[in-house]
């Protein structure tokens, strides 16, 4: 039974047409992905079922009858939810305040134990182990995804559309949010997975709907394609994100870090004497389970965060608890863990953006003010060199898909011509093509002979691009193993768990 149907849906905004007469369908009781690169229109399609936009032509019917789709409270009406990639809650409010939050079943007066117990009845028929009481600030990113899904349950949704929902999600909370979905199709719900992470396709949903270019290329039965042929769909080539890296013997020490100790937010040590060696013409990749220090050991390295013990040289210069500013001048460059918050402006033009940190060399100012014929040539060189789309670089950073933005981020820093690169997590949330990218200009930047460190919780992105991987562990590092090591020792070391030769010790 098809309990959606869209057919031939346009929408333009101004002379970009995010979907060209697209069609699809979803069965009762299917996971359906919806894949593609970032800027497909695979969340336009979604938004416009959902009521957000309104499509310039094209029909909709849910449950086989046709739908004027003209606002959210229309599709929830209808039994659509949506589940966004960025997350609406308010973390000083319990699980049960948040999920009730707006609805008039809350009442006036607002009966917590009652609404308790109506969430803890969905919690035991779905196995989502959320506790209602707890405060959404206390709960980990994998719960809080499930306290938006039991937000659009509760409002007796049967149409769920998940929006990138593995993308700061670990994999054990992956596999976990997939059996609760599971859960939910043999009760007849039927959910749309929007993604671009091709091997969650083949290993959870049941039909996949590829889009390129705001188009359908096609619907498959997931038993019925590859990850080859996802690919090639997605982008329209061949990709490949296989290890590529050319035999070279590593040069000078260009970062050395010292029994490195930082803490926390909350004031605990979360590094505990680090000390690690990065030389010229490799890439060292720092492989862990996320939360372990490693973004914090970056973010003490760059200068966004307090080193308490410990020093940090760069191209043979102390610059322990030196300005973020000092330490670019240094020699380094950083491409951050989060774009939004940290790598981008995301109201300043593409343009201002490709300039941030370097507003004030001497290239591009004119006496005490920017010489912005300047500024926009060189915007306009890295853009076309970095393949940021579309090619107008007065457009809001902030209008561009992920990919985009990251490839901004990536011409700013490399342009800067640095001795050493950091990068914190840079494919997180990126599509495949975007994700061939950014790896190759990483790998670039060592085979042009400087020294990088990535920080990545992919361990296959650890393994694909690093020339030695350094496994930590509650704020240690267990050991530097080759990446030819195999996958179950370093799953070990990232576990805990340290090998030396014939014997197997818990440690931490």
């Amino acid at each position: 039974m098809k309990v959606v149907e869209m057919e031939n849906i346009c929408i333009s905004f101004g002379e970009n047409r995010a979907n060209q007469d697209v069609c699809f369908e979803l069965e009762k009781g299917e996971v359906h992905a919806l894949l593609g690169e970032n800027g497909a229109g695979k969340s336009t399609l979604m938004n416009i079922l959902y009521g957000l936009y309104k499509c310039d032509s094209g029909t909709i019917k849910i449950n086989g009858q046709e739908v004027q789709m003209d606002s959210p409270r229309t599709a929830i009406k209808l039994g659509i939810g949506m589940v966004h990639q960025h997350f609406m809650l308010i973390p000083q409010f319990t699980v049960t305040k948040n999920i009730f939050l707006g609805m008039k079943e809350s009442g006036f007066f607002f009966n917590e134990e009652k609404l308790n117990k109506e969430v803890q009845e969905l919690n035991d028929r779905f196995g989502f182990n959320v506790d209602p009481t707890a405060y959404v600030w206390q709960l980990p990113v994998g719960v809080q995804q499930k306290v938006e899904i039991l937000k659009t349950l509760i409002r007796k949704a049967k149409i769920l559309i998940l929006d990138e929902p593995t993308a700061v999600l670990t994999p054990n909370e992956v596999e976990d949010l997939f059996v609760s979905i599971r859960k939910l199709t043999k009760e007849g719900y039927s959910v749309i997975l929007i993604t671009h992470k091709m091997e969650e396709v083949l290993k959870y949903t049941d039909r996949v709907t590829v889009m390129r270019e705001g188009k359908v290329v096609a619907t498959k039965k997931v038993s019925e394609t590859n990850l080859n042929d996802l690919a090639a769909m997605m982008v329209g080539r061949d990709v490949n994100l296989s290890r590529n890296l050319k035999p070279q013997t590593p040069g000078d020490v260009l970062l050395k870090l010292e029994n490195v100790k930082v803490k926390d937010n909350k004031g605990q040590y979360i590094v505990n004497g680090v000390s690690l060696e990065v030389r010229a013409g490799e890439i060292v990749g720092i492989a862990g389970v996320d939360g372990n220090g490693q973004l914090e050991l970056g973010e003490a390295i760059v200068g966004l965060r307090k080193i308490e013990e410990g020093k940090v040289e760069i191209c043979g210069q102390d610059t322990t608890n030196a300005t973020p500013h000092k330490i670019l001048d240094a020699g380094l460059a950083h491409i951050p863990d989060d774009r939004h918050k940290k790598g981008l402006v995301l109201p300043f033009t593409v343009k201002e953006n490709l300039i941030l940190g370097l507003q004030r060399d001497k290239q591009y100012c004119k006496g005490i003010t920017l010489d912005y014929r300047k500024v926009e040539q060189s915007a306009q060189k890295l853009a076309e060199e970095f393949d940021v789309r579309p090619r107008n670089i007065e457009l809001q950073a902030g209008m561009l898909s992920g990919g985009n933005q990251q490839k901004v981020i990536l011409a700013r820093e490399v342009s800067r011509s640095p001795e050493v690169l950091i990068a914190l997590l840079p494919t997180r949330g990126l599509d495949i093509g975007a994700i061939e990218f950014v790896r190759s200009k990483i790998v670039n930047e060592r085979n042009n002979g400087k020294a990088v460190l990535l920080v990545s919780t992919d361990l296959d992105e650890i393994l694909s691009l690093s020339d030695r991987i350094a496994v930590i562990y509650k704020g240690e590092i267990l050991d530097v193993v080759s990446p030819d090591t195999p996958v179950e020792e370093i799953g070990l070391l990232m576990g805990g768990v340290k090998r030396k030769a014939e014997e197997v010790s818990q440690v931490g």
